[in-house]
């Protein structure tokens, strides 16, 4: 595990083989808990922040991490201020038309959380009826939207995801939805609500490259794998989610090949899996 006074680093500098002769600049969203958020001795802390530290610990070369605006990070990656991007980023198809992709390092699952010591809910079903308080706008309102009828949920928006799961914790609604990541944390900080029933929405979060920089992308795919083997991404989720990802999930499971199968460049190449770089 590496020590944390390293993974809470933005910069890291080790000796080893260079995995970059100059090192990597990378960028993510600084606002965006619990992967990444500002921290009280200044700069940004989080999972993706100690993730960007891991990736540099195992290739031996600085990572140096911009926090900025999630809107401008794939623009300033074209324009080549970034090597990549260490920001939770959905693989899509249209970004995957311009962008190149890692495999995932983590689903991007939504998630409920529930009034603490509810009775454990299993699927969709098991909402029926309840009040859900949502973040105003987001696409987890539209999800609920989407399937009021069917369910017969009354879906109750706030302006902020955090008032909507003080809806929950004060017994103004039933649950409450949001990312499956962003539940967990807020259930980890808060001992008035449980974290529940894990939407599946078969999508993942990967790191985003230039077109063009298929060595990279390769290089950084294979550090993923290395961390997911080795225990790494395992006990950063313990650390910032408060969970133990469960077997065959995709922070823990290597995919073949490198990049996101299914998607645009991704290259089903066979390679042996290994953490020397």
């Amino acid at each position: 595990m590496i020590p944390k006074h390293v993974l809470l680093s933005a910069s890291l500098a080790v000796l080893a083989l260079p995995g970059h002769a100059d090192g990597y600049k990378v960028a993510l969203d600084g606002t965006f808990a619990p992967h990444a958020m500002p921290s009280m001795s200044g700069g940004v802390e989080g999972f993706n922040v100690d993730l960007a530290a891991a990736i540099g610990e195992a290739l031996g070369t600085d990572m140096e991490v911009i926090a900025a605006q999630f809107s401008g990070l794939i623009p300033a990656l074209q324009a080549g201020t970034y090597d990549f991007l260490v920001a939770p980023t959905t693989v899509t198809e249209e970004r995957a038309a311009n962008l190149l992709f890692t495999e995932g390092f983590m689903d991007t699952n939504f998630a409920f959380t529930v009034p603490a010591g509810s009775d454990p809910m299993d699927g969709l079903e098991a909402f029926e009826g309840k009040t859900i308080a949502v973040n105003k706008g987001s696409v987890y309102e539209s999800f609920l939207n989407d399937r009021a009828e069917e369910f017969g949920w009354e879906v109750v928006a706030y302006g902020t995801n955090t008032d909507a799961v003080e809806a929950v914790a004060t017994g103004r609604a039933d649950a409450n939805l949001a990312g499956a990541t962003v539940s967990a944390w807020a259930a980890k900080k808060n001992p008035r609500i449980d974290l529940s029933y894990e939407y599946p929405t078969g999508l993942v979060w990967a790191f985003p490259f230039r077109k063009d920089d298929t060595e990279t992308r390769d290089k950084i795919d294979a550090v993923l794998e290395c961390l997911k083997s080795n225990g790494t991404m395992a006990a950063l989720s313990e650390e910032w989610f408060g969970v133990t990802p469960a077997e065959g999930t995709t922070i823990v499971t290597p995919t073949p090949g490198y990049g996101t199968p299914g998607f645009d460049g991704y290259d089903d190449t066979a390679h042996d899996m290994s953490c020397e770089f």
